[in-house]
């Protein structure tokens, strides 16, 4: 299976972060826990620079908490950087996001406070398309949602939210990589739903993910869930098995294998094989 979408909107979204990272303080880099290499997206990192980036592992109770303290030390570890972990169902500690992000600027907020000012830092949430950039602003914004609007020097298409007297905050769409030189990358990322369904090949990924599951002990996990007695090494014959457990048919009495494809990526995404991490360190 061969992996790739760049639509023209994302390739404008790249223009317009190169453009307004010059008016930015730090960038708010939400990833998805389940594929935390997949979401680092290289094109950001040029972009980025070395403004400071509060990385926020996201959707962390889909995954083994043992796997998530290793990435959250990892990203702890990068240069000028901090990492917080947000859950899929709650929303998000804003207390905890508010602290990391001004102990990233405190040198900034301390220089002009001293000078009698009130610096406002500015952050921008980036990530790949459906890590929760939207439903992480949301839950922070719930309680006092206020669109400080333009500003002197701001972009007039950027909005800005104020979720702190210290901290505004702009979303950007959901962006992905000009080029997916690394397929495994690609795959990862429409396993977890950042790439369009619409573009892949439905009984491909499914074919993906079966084999990811059964290499990486998943594999009872996977055959319980669709009461299958054994494992076919081809991944049609996996699929028929499923359809004819689960009574999908097309019309002619054949087996609906796309139906199939569809209910093992879903079972995936929904976490019906348990809390699976794709990366590890």
């Amino acid at each position: 299976m061969f992996i790739h979408w760049f639509p023209g909107h994302m390739t404008k979204a790249i223009r317009a972060m190169r453009k307004d990272m010059a008016i930015v303080n730090s960038v708010i880099y939400v990833i998805d826990s389940r594929a935390p290499k997949a979401c680092i997206n290289p094109t950001f990192d040029e972009i980025i620079g070395n403004k400071p980036r509060l990385y926020v592992l996201n959707k962390a109770d889909l995954v083994p908490k043992e796997e998530l303290d290793k990435w959250l030390a990892y990203f702890k570890e990068q240069p000028n950087s901090g990492c917080i972990w947000a859950n899929s169902t709650k929303n998000t500690n804003s207390a905890v996001f508010i602290n990391a992000l001004k102990t990233l600027n405190e040198e900034k907020i301390v220089r002009f406070k001293n000078r009698g000012v009130k610096k406002t830092i500015r952050a921008m949430v980036i990530g790949v398309p459906n890590c929760g950039k939207s439903t992480l602003i949301n839950s922070l914004i719930a309680k006092k949602k206020t669109i400080t609007g333009n500003r002197p020097g701001v972009t007039r298409s950027m909005q800005w939210v104020s979720i702190d007297q210290y901290i505004d905050l702009v979303d950007t769409p959901g962006t992905l990589y000009p080029d997916f030189s690394d397929q495994e990358k690609a795959t990862y990322l429409a396993m977890i739903g950042s790439i369009n369904d619409d573009i892949l090949d439905i009984t491909e990924l499914a074919a993906e993910t079966i084999k990811y599951l059964c290499d990486n002990n998943y594999k009872e996990a996977f055959k319980l869930r669709y009461n299958l007695q054994e494992i076919r090494e081809n991944s049609l014959d996996n699929l028929t098995a499923i359809a004819k457990q689960k009574g999908f048919l097309l019309k002619g009495g054949q087996y609906d294998l796309e139906r199939a494809s569809k209910a093992v990526v879903n079972d995936f995404r929904k976490q019906a094989f348990g809390k699976i991490i794709l990366e590890k360190i």
